[in-house]
């Protein structure tokens, strides 16, 4: 339960530190005193969105702290726990505390929030709450069945998916397979292929500069000739000292090298020629090894590797015709197990609501709404089409207040005083089921009054009696129920507006009960506000 809240600059509060009781908290004031400001500064606090509008005037930051007793509250207790967070029946939590914690401290509801069960989904978990430990069992069971369908689901996909599938996927590897193999890819030919453009492409460049090079050393008066001619001049010096010797070798290997030279030129202008066909055997040979390139790798090696696993994948899938089979089969059985365990879920909720059914319009006559007819309308089926975790079930809740109406759904006929009371009788019956130890109600009395008031008033105190409530009202009869009252108020100090909360006496609350019947504070009227706090022992 929310036992203390620390407000400070928050909206028109400056500072505000309130302690709430166990049971009934009524928050009362005049309307635009700030009591929603308490509401959102718990929802602040428990990770709802805000915006720096929520900052005080003049103000650099808001600060909102809660401190929830977690004694009776083993939900909390436990995550704490697996969140390695030590904990001694106490909590403070801050803006920045874990939101998975908080959502299983507060249950808020407002005005706005009758909405939540118009809503079908919601309407769901509303019953399944009902349902206890047997429905959890059910959807164990149900996920592990699922889980098992999605695991032959993804093997089928692996093998191919289905026949027509797999024979797709035959096909295209087939012709992968045989478009690769056809090329009679060599490893560094790409490099070879490059090389050998080069030079066809540079063809008569080459050809003019070995003919220009081998004449310049073999024709006559080349450079061979006159590497002949000093030869024969220094060959005779070559006796006279080691220096000339050495002289004559030089030009003698001089002269050899160049008449290598001449030859090897020779030889490459006898043996080059420019081949068109070698040309284009060569483009095309490149055009295709582009193309390769484009769909199976970066070069001869990656794509050999893609022809390779190519032919394990084609082997695999020709084999897979007696596991596809078998899988398919198994999906088979799995879908009659989970078509069976989802029945058994919608049998297992059709039980629990007949009973909620029965205690909702109970509830609701003691709210005056007298003829109340309700009932949960199941969608029929008969596949698994469309089954979640949550099992295959579409309800929403039929609903009508008057006779001779016939029910209809409740989002569709129920007005927005009979959605409080709705609201209201629901709340009674989960009281201690769903785990929450504490309820906000936001002016959900709001429209009613009367027999209807003084009916709220008491469904607050018997909820309260098992779940801490904090409640905005304007009712007299429901702020004469509360255990603790807070009176709301505005006040200008040193030029600026500002918002208090102060715990009402006894003496207080019967002055703010003249106040919210309207009456003027006289000695009757005050007989009277008593009169109300004592109906409730107060």
């Amino acid at each position: 339960m929310l036992s203390n809240l620390y407000i400070k600059n928050v909206a028109l509060i400056e500072e505000g530190d309130i302690q709430f009781d166990k049971k009934l908290n009524i928050l009362s004031g005049e309307t635009g005193s700030g009591k929603s400001v308490i509401l959102d500064s718990i929802n602040f606090v428990l990770g709802s969105k805000a915006d720096k509008s929520m900052i005080r005037y003049g103000c650099d930051e808001a600060v909102v702290r809660a401190e929830f007793s977690t004694e009776d509250n083993p939900i909390v207790q436990k995550l704490l726990q697996e969140m390695d967070i030590e904990c001694d029946d106490t909590i403070i939590i801050s803006r920045r505390m874990f939101k998975k914690v908080a959502s299983h401290l507060v249950d808020v509801h407002g005005q706005s929030e009758h909405f939540f069960l118009l809503n079908e989904a919601n309407q769901l978990s509303v019953v399944d709450s009902l349902c206890g430990e047997k429905l959890k069992t059910l959807k164990d069971n149900l996920a592990v069945q699922l889980r098992r369908k999605k695991e032959c689901i993804l093997k089928i996909s692996q093998l191919g998916g289905s026949e027509q599938e797999r024979a797709q996927r035959l096909d295209l590897l087939s012709y992968q397979i045989k478009e690769i193999e056809s090329a009679e890819i060599k490893e560094g030919e790409i490099e070879d292929l490059k090389s050998r453009k080069r030079v066809l492409d540079n063809a008569e460049r080459i050809m003019q500069a070995l003919g220009a090079a081998k004449g310049l050393l073999s024709d006559d008066n080349g450079c061979i000739d006159l590497l002949s001619t000093a030869k024969r001049q220094v060959s005779p010096i070559a006796d006279v000292s080691d220096e000339f010797s050495n002289l004559s070798d030089r030009l003698e290997n001089l002269f050899i090298e160049a008449e290598d030279i001449g030859d090897t030129l020779s030889d490459m202008l006898d043996n080059f020629s420019f081949d068109a066909q070698e040309a284009n055997f060569v483009e095309e040979r490149l055009t295709l090894y582009k193309n390769l390139i484009k769909k199976y790798g970066a070069d001869e090696s990656e794509i050999l590797s893609f022809l390779e696993d190519a032919k394990q994948k084609y082997d695999a899938l020709s084999d897979a015709a007696d596991e596809l089979i078998k899988l398919n089969g198994e999906i088979e059985k799995l879908d009659k197990e989970i078509l069976s365990v989802c029945l058994d879920i919608t049998k297992t909720r059709k039980s629990v609501c007949e009973s909620f059914c029965g205690e909702v319009v109970s509830q609701l006559k003691t709210l005056n709404i007298p003829n109340a007819r309700f009932y949960v309308e199941f969608e029929e089926y008969e596949s698994v089409d469309g089954v979640t975790l949550n099992g295959a079930d579409k309800i929403c809740f039929m609903f009508s207040a008057n006779k001779g109406e016939p029910p209809k759904p409740l989002n569709k006929v129920i007005s927005g005083g009979e959605m409080s009371r709705f609201m209201l009788a629901v709340k009674t019956i989960l009281k201690g089921i769903n785990g929450i130890t504490t309820y906000i109600f936001d002016e959900i009395d709001a429209g009613i009054s009367g027999e209807t008031a003084k009916s709220v008033a008491h469904k607050f105190v018997t909820i309260s009696n098992q779940t801490q409530i904090i409640a905005v009202s304007h009712l007299p009869q429901v702020c004469a129920a509360a255990s603790s009252q807070f009176l709301i108020s505005k006040s200008d100090v040193n030029a600026k507006t500002v918002t208090s909360v102060r715990k009402l006496s006894r003496e207080e609350r019967v002055a703010e009960l003249v106040r919210l019947t309207g009456s003027i504070s006289t000695d009757a009227a005050k007989a009277h506000a008593d009169e109300l706090l004592k109906q409730f022992n107060n």
